[in-house]
């Protein structure tokens, strides 16, 4: 097949592509990089804020839009695909609809679908806009809700929704609020894992050594992803047992620095809010790293694993956060356990050709209706 991959997210699309070639398909990657993350792509969109940065940016997308035609599926990652105005953003797509076979939209974040349904319907005991039945009023769940209800950006993706050929979600979170509004067009595939050699001989805890917790930060998205929480949780850990651990942080820079930070961590700490580990995440139990995070028990039964548990889940608060860490510290011995498990949980659900061949049935499946 020859596939197009519109739009980055937390490497998600340019991974989808390295195992997607592995099967022998032609894979086209267009994206910004993700802005600060710069991740890997083919074709590369990126909008300078300046006077003149729009007309650039809509120039340089017109001068590129003629090799975007005769693909067999062509994968956006969110109605908000290319970085322009939701209400322009409908002439692409359909332009996009036109010139090709299959269209599939990701549900891979932030997105109407997304936002209302954690607002409204709450099928989720807590996430990035809701706590229990209560609203978050933090700013960002204010941007968000503002962004998305009610505006250009909700009519673009219901359009896209009702007319793609599909909607492939990578979290038990987004399956949900997708499978809640459109049944028949949501899929589930996880999020693909390149597995890295480095994992193979630091699954275990350095002996005599003080335990390494690594965070990742955007500084744009502290609140909203609760990072700032679970700072706070590992600072005052590091002030009780500061013989035992050190902190390594990563503070919004690109995707090559993080990850080399990340390397010769023992525990990363990601994603207050959520169900389900991430990218982010979930790189860092390919290399070995326990994380502290989202695992709760929906996790485990959309991918039907009965058997390993790797990841320290947290309630979304800083007194459940400040407890589990405080157990890993006490506790060292379970920590290369919850190493060699985080391994062979990637192998067994997150491998990048195995998720590929999934997203190959799919397209394959769709291709021959």
């Amino acid at each position: 097949m020859k596939i197009l991959l519109i739009g980055e997210c937390s490497n998600v699309h340019w991974t989808l592509a390295e195992g997607l070639r592995k099967l022998g398909h032609k894979v086209t990657v267009l994206s910004d990089g993700n802005g600060w993350r710069n991740y890997h792509r083919d074709i590369s969109l990126t909008r300078k804020y300046f006077k003149l940065g729009g007309i650039i940016y809509i120039i340089r997308l017109y001068v590129i839009m003629i090799r975007l035609r005769g693909y067999d599926v062509v994968q956006i990652k969110n109605p908000i695909f290319i970085d322009i105005k939701a209400k322009r953003i409908f002439k692409v797509y359909n332009y996009l609809r036109k010139h090709n076979k299959k269209v599939f939209l990701g549900g891979y974040g932030n997105d109407w679908y997304w936002v209302y349904t954690c607002c409204n319907e709450k099928p989720l005991r807590y996430s990035d806009f809701n706590i229990e039945g209560l609203l978050r009023t933090n700013i960002d769940a204010l941007i968000q809700r503002k962004e998305w209800i009610g505006t250009d950006k909700e009519a673009l993706n219901r359009y896209i929704a009702k007319d793609c050929d599909g909607i492939i979600t990578c979290l038990y979170e987004y399956w949900c609020c997708y499978k809640l509004h459109i049944p028949n067009k949501t899929h589930f595939i996880p999020l693909p894992i390149k597995m890295n050699e480095y994992a193979k001989d630091k699954n275990t805890l350095r002996n005599n050594s003080k335990i390494k917790f690594f965070i990742g930060i955007d500084k744009d998205r502290n609140e909203y992803k609760g990072t700032d929480i679970m700072l706070s949780a590992l600072k005052s850990i590091k002030m009780k047992y500061s013989e035992k651990i050190d902190i390594v942080k990563a503070v919004s820079i690109p995707f090559t620095e993080y990850e080399r930070l990340m390397n010769g961590c023992d525990i990363i700490l990601d994603q207050l809010y959520s169900y389900t580990p991430s990218m982010n995440a979930l790189l860092a139990m390919s290399k070995g790293l326990v994380v502290v995070g989202g695992g709760e028990a929906e996790n485990y039964e959309i991918i039907s694993e009965t058997e390993l548990r790797p990841i320290i889940n947290v309630l979304p608060n800083y007194n459940s956060v400040y407890n589990e860490l405080e157990k890993l510290v006490l506790h060292p011995e379970r920590i290369p356990k919850l190493k060699r498990q985080s391994i062979e949980y990637i192998r067994k659900h997150h491998d990048y050709i195995k998720v590929a061949r999934q997203y190959e049935k799919l397209y394959l499946n769709t291709l021959n209706e």
